[in-house]
């Protein structure tokens, strides 16, 4: 965890989220959380929700739904790939793009899930989606083999459709095989993953920019 030290805006939403989320699961109040804070894609539709002064607001809860997890494993699982990519990405990008990196990824995921089932009301809850964004970031930096380019398609565009393709097929072949149960939102893991693709580089070289 030596390696964390320098990269404090991972440290803070990891943290964040495991604080929330250890204390939603031991308390018993993940479903109260998923009703009022998790993101239901019906709500835009029918603005259902906002007169509950409970409720978090609509255009919050892509945000809010990062820091609910139904379980230890589901959080486990999602702290271990955030701390395992986050870090080295946010060395390469600095603190606020990754953090913008991981935001944007939140509302990508959420409006990927809306796309699929706009009158779904089920909660979308946990941080795959944003995390999905840091992984799609992280892969398209740190990959150590590229393909080489195709006629007037250059390497890095076949590059960002390699990734994209086998991340989606993943995706699909995980929904298919039911591994997890109906409420993997792939949707939102593709949603995610396509941003994280999208905003490596350009952030990147806004960083460098002077350099």
């Amino acid at each position: 965890m030596g390696e964390l030290r320098d990269t404090p805006v991972i440290v803070a939403i990891a943290g964040a989220t495991a604080i929330v989320s250890i204390l939603l699961i031991l308390t018993g109040l993940v479903p109260w959380a998923a009703a009022t804070g998790g993101f239901i894609p019906v709500r835009l539709l029918a603005a259902v929700g906002e007169s509950d002064p409970v409720a978090v607001p609509n255009a919050l809860t892509p945000l809010t739904a990062t820091l609910i997890h139904g379980g230890f494993a589901h959080l486990a699982l999602n702290l271990v790939v955030l701390c395992f990519c986050g870090p080295r990405l946010e060395r390469a990008l600095g603190g606020g793009s990754t953090a913008l990196v991981y935001v944007l990824g939140a509302y990508a995921a959420a409006a990927a899930q809306y796309g699929t089932d706009p009158a779904s009301s089920v909660p979308m809850i946990g941080a795959s989606g944003a995390i999905a964004a840091v992984i799609g970031a992280y892969a398209i930096l740190f990959a150590e083999r590229r393909p080489r380019g195709w006629g007037p398609v250059s390497s890095h565009v076949l590059h960002v459709l390699w990734l994209a393709a086998a991340w989606i097929g993943i995706q699909l072949l995980t929904g298919l095989a039911g591994l997890g149960g109906l409420n993997i939102a792939i949707g939102a893991h593709i949603g995610g993953f396509v941003v994280g693709l999208i905003l490596a580089r350009p952030l990147l070289r806004w960083r460098y920019r002077r350099a």
